[in-house]
């Protein structure tokens, strides 16, 4: 299949089309592997990229090293619903606290302000005393959504998983637990931090095991992961704005990392853009609540990040490039072919690979 069809059906800006590469469909991973840490692993070298697996992951990292992950809860956020003439209607929140809360619904264009719908379970039965009500427009093509009884209510009794476009299936009772990391904490996102998802707790055991610390920081991912990049996006220079915190104890960890000569090694893009927005200078972080919208490309100065582990991204994304940006386009791209090649497994439920940069002395 081809990598990458703009939206609009016009030609694919030049500055994407260096990060286009072709995937047969067949390599989209529909579901995740068997065992959580199962995977496999493409490792960057110097010259070439080794083929190991999510297990062998502790043995690249050193005593000392930081692995970084996202503590992010993903809710239930798919809403299934009926409207007074039928019509079956499609709501992703993406907020779980207030009410009204911003959603995206379909179909948009025939939803009308003040338009009250009836909720249903993922069968398709309607639940009585479960109601959305169309109250305003948002930003972004998005709604603001009144719920009867609650935004956290509705998601805890008719709830799905709100698994990405790609996976050509609906999501089912399996999908609530692997589609959520296993250091899943605080919610609020409407999508996965994908690289947590080979973290098992065997892992997370032989990393303690090897003298290689754990800590975390939230980042809650917005539907903007999925959308596709348009020139105007690379003209401006900004992503869709994501909320992140950073707790004191994870700046206190990186800052001791830092005087000890360890790594800080992020598990996840998301991981990777908190840290950076987070930055301060001599490779540490400064605590606290934040938004940011920092779009990594190339020549981008990593601050903070030495080491990453990322799944395999959609071509011509802000997630590839980052990549890239972090790895080296050339290099990053012939591991892609080499993935292919070798037949792994794509995007969310994919395959992962691991590479490190030299930090300057």
């Amino acid at each position: 299949m081809p990598g990458h069809s703009p939206a609009d059906g016009a030609s694919l800006d030049p500055r994407l089309a260096a990060y286009d590469y072709v995937l047969p469909r067949e390599q989209i991973a529909m579901r995740p592997p068997e065992e959580r840490d199962a995977g496999r692993l493409l490792c960057a070298g110097v010259d070439d990229w080794t083929v190991a697996s999510i297990r062998d992951l502790p043995s690249y990292l050193n005593p000392g090293d930081l692995v970084m992950v996202n503590d992010t809860r993903v809710m239930a956020a798919r809403v299934f619903g009926r409207r007074q003439t039928g019509g079956a209607v499609e709501l992703l929140l993406l907020e779980g606290a207030g009410n009204p809360v911003r959603a995206m619904v379909r179909p948009a264009r025939k939803l009308r302000i003040g338009e009250v719908l009836n909720l249903c379970d993922p069968d398709g039965a309607i639940q009585p005393g479960l109601r959305a009500e169309i109250v305003d427009e948002a930003e972004d093509g998005a709604r603001w959504v009144r719920f009867e009884p609650s935004p956290s209510a509705v998601m805890e009794q008719v709830g799905a998983m709100p698994l990405p476009p790609y996976i050509d299936r609906a999501a089912d009772p399996s999908d609530a637990q692997r589609y959520q990391t296993v250091f899943a904490d605080q919610a609020g996102a409407v999508a996965a931090p994908t690289a947590g998802l080979h973290i098992s707790s065997a892992l997370l055991g032989e990393f303690e095991a090897r003298g290689v610390q754990v800590a975390s920081i939230t980042l809650h991912v917005g539907p903007g992961t999925f959308r596709n990049l348009r020139s105007a996006d690379l003209d401006r220079g900004e992503l869709h704005p994501e909320s992140f915190v950073v707790p004191e104890e994870t700046e206190r960890a990186i800052a001791r990392v830092r005087a000890e000569g360890g790594r800080v090694i992020a598990v996840g893009t998301t991981v990777t853009r908190t840290l950076e927005s987070a930055a301060v200078g001599k490779g540490r972080v400064q605590a606290g609540a934040g938004e940011t919208r920092l779009f990594i490309q190339e020549g981008h100065r990593f601050a903070v990040v030495d080491g990453l582990l990322t799944n395999f991204h959609l071509p011509c994304t802000s997630l590839l490039m980052l990549v890239c940006a972090f790895g080296g386009r050339d290099r990053v791209l012939a591991g892609y072919r080499q993935a292919v090649d070798a037949g792994f497994r794509f995007y969310s439920y994919g395959d992962a690979m691991f590479l490190t940069r030299e930090r300057p002395a």
